[in-house]
């Protein structure tokens, strides 16, 4: 046992790999010695997303932890590869190593860049020399669709292909909205909708502003004023589903004005 602790305690990184080496290990945990990369994928996405939610709340003892959760499915899916004879966490670290001192010749090589403009000029030339493809080949497609429509943007923008101002991006908004009313069948409907939220991602996006940190901020408001709304009920003794929309909205801006918003 005190072995055990020592090795928790100390804080290395090789620690961690032989920890998940021993859970994974004969007489290891069942648990972990049953997971494939596949099983995993679950875990991987929800640990990455309490890693957002930490940073929007600025929670630094919860962000440590956060992390150190999101960086044992990165050991843990390494430790199935070494199992399975396909490669080991060396290998990860190794590739990752290369590709940043590759990547930043104006700091490990005789390249210049004074600025990050002139750094992402140096990213996208040597992705194109590595034989990357298009500028959105590497977006995963299965990111969340919101996030997907800002990367790309910002990928495309790095080219030159982007709105000269925000107010043209604006007036783009206005013109898809008016699409989308005068769209008739449903399918057009929902192709016109699509494009007013890309057309929003865009806005957001020239404005400085992460989609998915500002409608996780919405969604979080809502459930605390709404939160707020059921628990005066039940102070009042009156049922929410009984009230009318009148009488909710009253409600709704009551619990609107008590909830304290902080600001980032």
């Amino acid at each position: 046992m005190s072995d055990s602790v020592n090795l928790g305690d100390s804080g290395e990184f090789d620690d961690l790999v032989a920890i998940i080496a021993r859970l994974r290990g004969p007489g290891g945990c069942p648990w972990d010695r049953e997971q494939t990369h596949s099983s995993l994928k679950g875990n991987l996405t929800e640990e990455a997303y309490e890693v957002l939610e930490a940073i929007d709340r600025g929670d630094m003892q919860d962000l440590c932890e956060e992390l150190g959760d999101l960086l044992l499915q990165v050991v843990l899916h390494a430790q199935i590869a070494s199992d399975d004879g396909d490669f080991e966490i060396g290998d990860v670290i190794r590739s990752i190593s290369k590709k940043l001192i590759r990547r930043h010749p104006h700091v490990f090589g005789d390249a210049e860049a004074t600025d990050a403009k002139q750094v992402i000029a140096h990213w996208e030339t040597l992705k194109r020399e590595e034989g990357k493809g298009s500028l959105l080949s590497g977006l995963p497609r299965d990111m969340p669709a919101l996030s997907y429509a800002q990367a790309s943007q910002r990928r495309v923008a790095r080219v030159g292909f982007d709105w000269k101002e925000v107010k043209d991006v604006v007036h783009k908004l206005a013109e898809e909205v008016a699409e989308f009313e005068a769209a008739a069948e449903h399918w057009r409907k929902v192709e016109e909708f699509g494009d007013i939220l890309f057309t929003l991602a865009n806005v957001a996006r020239r404005l400085d502003i992460d989609l998915e940190a500002a409608l996780r901020g919405t969604n979080q408001r809502f459930y605390e004023r709404f939160c707020l709304m059921e628990k005066l009920c039940k102070e009042r003794d009156i049922s929410l589903a009984q009230l009318s929309l009148e009488e909710m909205d009253a409600l709704w801006e009551e619990a609107k004005s008590r909830v304290i918003e902080q600001p980032d």
